[in-house]
């Protein structure tokens, strides 16, 4: 039966690719859960690989395939889902395509992202030999919650837990206390960086003790409610580090320190040097849409995946330290996406962007985006499409100038589409 899923899996994936209708990554496992529910039990039983899932609401993809390019550079066979496909039937699909025939998997690791909201399911298959927890920040509030909601939700899945090691973000209250509270072997990472940010920025999302619900005090801040923290009331506080720096580091801004960070404590866990992992960090290339480069018309074009308050406030700034000066803001409100947009009133326009930005808008939601930086008393021009007046804007950049493109996650993927031609998923 699984030798004839693996089949059609194959096939429905190679097909897919060859008509240019995207990568093929969550049909095969769809097909495969519906036809067979034991499935993944059957698979993983009969191959022995590591398994390491990394949740959060930003840095997933990122720090993906920080480890598997630092791993792979170690002589490490490894298998990553593509990110988009981080739901039951993408990892499902990544195992049906990386394995033979046979039903072998020859991988030593399995790096699967997922989505806040899967893990709870895709954890009744697979517990994971190691659990990598970035951030909890408010995102698509239709289809999540609020975080407190789905720490609570993490927090009982990981209960079940008899194996895992935690890697978890000491800067972020919600995530480090899931690690207090937990029974299972802890390590943390955060910074101890000096910062002249404060928690006035109105995108913060979690300011009161996880644990009595007092408000916290924070001597530092590093962007939005991640720093040191700790409760005046319970006496809670940020538990110890095992790690706060790192000689290399592979990608801009504060956000990304934090991806890094993951990935080095992770591989030192695995028995990694730190030769090594520089080694592996310095053949790093950003995933799809996550700072990453490309050249369109012998123009530099950059692209941050921007898809709620954090992660815009945080490519801004990082925009803004790089020198950028023309910006292409995209909204859409797709289901990927989640359907309410509101989200953009938490932007701090206001602070981030400079006046001598040029700031173009587009996507199905474009009208949403330039009223709210009118608001912000900030000019802008909208876009009605985005492939015809591509040439245009590049046409007014400066020489050797970089275009930068914040487009939230199906707006990217249409983006991306348009500067190359291809469809991701």
């Amino acid at each position: 039966m699984n030798f004839l899923l693996i089949i059609l899996g194959k096939t429905i994936s190679y097909i897919s690719k060859i008509l240019n209708l995207g990568h093929g990554s969550t049909w095969p496992g769809h097909i495969a859960l519906k036809l067979n529910n034991n499935f993944i039990n059957q698979f993983l039983s009969t191959n022995s690989l590591k398994v390491i899932f990394v949740v959060g609401t930003n840095g997933k993809t990122t720090t993906s395939k920080l480890i598997t390019t630092v791993l792979n550079k170690e002589n490490k066979k490894t298998l990553r889902n593509v990110s988009g496909a981080n739901l039951l039937n993408g990892v499902v699909s990544s195992i049906i395509l990386n394995s033979n025939l046979q039903g072998k998997l020859d991988k030593d690791y399995a790096v699967f992202e997922i989505d806040e909201n899967a893990l709870s399911q895709i954890s009744e298959y697979i517990e994971p030999d190691y659990l990598i927890i970035l951030n909890l920040f408010r995102d698509q509030l239709d289809r999540y919650g609020e975080i407190n909601t789905i720490a609570k939700r993490w927090t009982e899945t990981i209960s079940n837990f008899k194996k895992t090691i935690l890697i978890l973000n000491a800067d972020d209250p919600q995530v480090a206390y899931i690690g207090i509270n937990s029974k299972l072997k802890s390590y943390y990472f955060g910074l101890n960086e000096e910062t002249n940010r404060d928690t006035a920025n109105q995108s913060v999302d979690s300011i009161y003790c996880p644990k009595c619900n007092k408000r916290l005090n924070f001597e530092k801040v590093y962007f939005s409610h991640l720093g040191i923290w700790s409760c005046g009331n319970c006496k809670l506080m940020r538990p110890k580090l095992s790690i706060s720096k790192f000689r290399f580091l592979p990608l801009a801004g504060t956000y990304a320190i934090y991806d890094t960070l993951a990935c080095v404590l992770l591989c030192q866990k695995l028995g990694l040097t730190e030769k090594g992992i520089i080694s592996g960090l310095k053949t790093f290339k950003p995933a799809f849409g996550r700072q990453e480069d490309l050249k369109y018309e012998n123009t530099n074009v950059k692209i941050f995946l921007s898809k709620n308050p954090i992660s815009f406030n945080e490519s801004l700034d990082t925009v803004k330290k790089l020198g950028g000066k023309t910006l292409i803001l995209a909204l859409n409100d797709r289901i990927p996406d989640g359907l309410d947009v509101s989200w953009i009133w938490d932007i701090d326009f206001e602070t981030l962007i400079n006046k001598d930005m040029t700031i173009f808008v587009t996507g199905d939601r474009k009208f949403d985006m330039s009223l709210r930086l009118k608001y912000a008393d900030k000019f802008n021009q909208v876009i009605d499409n985005f492939s015809k007046d591509l040439d245009k804007i590049i046409e007014n950049l400066d020489k050797n100038e970089t275009l930068y493109i914040l487009p939230n996650y199906s707006a990217m993927l249409d983006i991306r589409k348009s500067l190359t031609g291809k469809k991701i998923l």
